[in-house]
This record gives C-alpha cells, structure tokens and sequence, in this order.
C-alpha cells in the first residue's frame, strides 16, 4: 500500500506539473499578437481607391504595379509591397486588409484606411479621395464591428494593444504648390491641427500606441524635379518645418492624455541618406524612376492610364529607388521598414517597431 501510495502521489506530481507549465508560457510568452492599424496616403494605400469614385490620378491597379511581388496590381502605388506590409510581416501577422475588404477578411488584426492622394486637410484633393477625418469616421465603424464580433471586453483590449500607423501631410504640400494662398505658418498649423483631431479622435476610441512617419524630402522626387524644378528647396523646406512640428505636438498629446505612447520615425533622414549614396543601398539610380516619362521618368504616366499614355519602363526595378515619379520601389520600402522595426534612436525614437509593438498598454 505504501508503494502504491507513493506512485499515485508521483503520478500526481507529474500530471500537475505537465498541465501548469502550459500554464505559465501562456501568460508570459503567448499573449495575443497587437494589432496593426493603417491610415494615411498612397504610400500606405493598399488598394483602397479601387473602391471610390475618383480618377486614374489617384488610383494603381493596372499593369506594371503590382509586378514584382503580387504578379498582379492590387492598387498599391508600388511594383511590389508597403512599409505597412514588411511591418505585418515582422509582427508575424497576416497582410493587413484594405477597408472595403474586411466584409470577405478578418479584421481583429488590423485594418488599413490609407487613400492615395489624401492628406490631412480635407480640402486637399477633396472627393477624389478618403481625407484623414474620413479614414477615422471607417474606423469608427470597424470598432463598432469589433465589439459586436468579439465583445466589449475583448475589443478594447485589441485596440488598447494595437500599434496606428500615420504617413500623412505629404499631399497637402505637394496639391496647392501653385494654388494655396494660406501663410505658410498658417497653413502647417492647419494641418497639424488636422492631424492632433484625428490622433485624439482614434485616442477616444481605445487607441494608446501611435507611429507617426516623418516627411520625406519632397523636392526630390522624380515629379518636382521633372516639372517643379523651381519649387525644389522650397517644398523640401515644408517638409522640414512640418517634421519639426511632429515632436512637439506628440510631446503633448502624451501629457494631455493618459497612457498615450507614441514612436517618430524620421524618414527624411533615412531617405535622404539612400538618395545621396543610391549605391551604398543596392541601386543604381536615385533621381531617375524606373515607370514614366519625361526628364527623370519624372511625368506621372506609369502603365498609360493618366493624362499622359506614353511611358518607359526599367527592365530592372531594384536598379531604381523609385518605382513611378512619385513612389518609391518595393525594395527601398522594404529597407526603411526593416530601420523602422529594428532602428537605432537616432532615426526611430523612443522606441523601434519592435519593441513598440511588445510594449504593455
């Protein structure tokens, strides 16, 4: 009796311990992966415009978009993928649908809103687009489609864990560079009032981590330099301005409202840097798109669905920065995401992607 004793105790022993060391990797390891939430423009765009009423100016899906990945255009303004795209990779989650996708998709992992053309003014390219304020009126709705989903409990903390990602202003200073009669000061301050609603307006719904992509160097893409060349230093300078803006407006949104966290990526700096040494990063060409026509393919006409049928072609695209003359390649994307994920502080501060995506809300 005593044998057996001790071997039922044994047993016992070994059966607990086989059930609670599940137990225990769960709540330290296996949490529920955050979350990706996308707004803003057509570098972010993964097909949303398909969708809209709008024009061929604002819109990617023929033939070559789409071409080095997909096989086929989705309506990215890319021959292949997005920043946001590398990013639910990295996350180990699955690509992120498009708006008017999530009737046939999951959404519980992340929704994408971007618009190509769209910017944070409502004005700027207004209906040919999905303005910023828009892009949080369908995330309201996806909220609300959450909740009925998965329940109250559960939805907020998806939300509260998930990372929003912001590429948006660009549009606004390329639109009106021979329309806006704003004072430049003015006028940056109009969009980053636009921009501060919708950051709160997301806030107000359970969002707490937010990801803002700095300006690029907008003077210098294939486009200002083929048909903009006077306009160059003084579109690159609001780029300047507006990035200097950011800080200080996140600085504040975090003190005004509670567990509000926030990561700046400083993607003129990381752009410039491949613009200036094309070589040092794998191409051969930074001023010169591989889609287009004119002076450095620079004439927006890539796939001869625009105002203008003719273009040229690259028979390389990882030769080229640019994809279009506005747009960057799948291959340059892929390595600012890789910076925004695993980043020094110089460039993405506080924190990369990496860490901003396992930090506790």
């Amino acid at each position: 009796m005593a044998l057996n004793s001790s071997l039922f105790h044994f047993c016992f022993f070994i059966l607990v311990a086989c059930f609670a060391q599940p137990i225990l990797c769960i709540s330290s390891h296996d949490r529920p992966q955050a979350a990706l939430f996308v707004f803003g423009d057509s570098l972010f765009d993964p097909g949303n415009n398909n969708y809209i009423n709008t024009t061929t100016e604002h819109q990617a899906n023929w033939w070559p978009y789409g071409e080095t990945f997909f096989k086929y255009p989705t309506g990215r303004f890319c021959d292949g993928r997005l920043i946001p795209d590398f990013i639910a990779e990295y996350a180990n989650l699955p690509l992120i649908p498009s708006y008017f996708e999530i009737g046939k998709k999951h959404f519980d992992h992340g929704v994408n809103f971007a618009s190509g053309g769209a910017g944070c003014l409502v004005e700027t390219h207004r209906g040919f687009v999905i303005d910023l304020h828009t892009q949080l009126k369908y995330f309201k709705k996806v909220v609300k489609l959450l909740k009925k989903k998965v329940g109250a409990t559960e939805s907020k903390q998806i939300l509260s864990n998930a990372v929003y990602i912001f590429s948006a202003g660009g549009n606004d200073y390329l639109a009106p560079l021979s329309t806006n009669s704003y004072p430049e000061r003015e006028y940056l301050q109009m969009i980053i009032g636009n921009l501060t609603s919708v950051l709160k307006g997301i806030y107000n719904e359970g969002g707490r981590k937010f990801v803002m992509l700095g300006m690029i160097p907008l003077g210098r893409l294939p486009n200002i330099r083929a048909l903009n060349g006077n306009s160059i230093k003084k579109i690159t300078n609001l780029a300047q301005v507006h990035n200097s803006a950011l800080p200080e407006m996140l600085k504040q949104l975090e003190k005004q409202l509670a567990g509000f966290k926030y990561t700046l990526f400083n993607l003129f700096k990381v752009f410039s840097e491949s613009l200036d040494n094309p070589t040092k990063y794998g191409f051969k060409t930074s001023k010169t798109a591989c889609c287009g026509s004119g002076p450095f393919r620079g004439i927006y006409s890539c796939g001869g669905k625009r105002q203008t049928k003719e273009y040229e072609l690259c028979k390389n695209v990882k030769d080229n920065l640019f994809f279009d003359s506005f747009h960057p390649s799948e291959l340059a994307y892929q390595q600012y995401a890789q910076v925004l994920w695993n980043g020094t502080p110089d460039v993405v501060a506080p924190y990369n992607l990496k860490s901003f995506f396992e930090l506790s809300t």
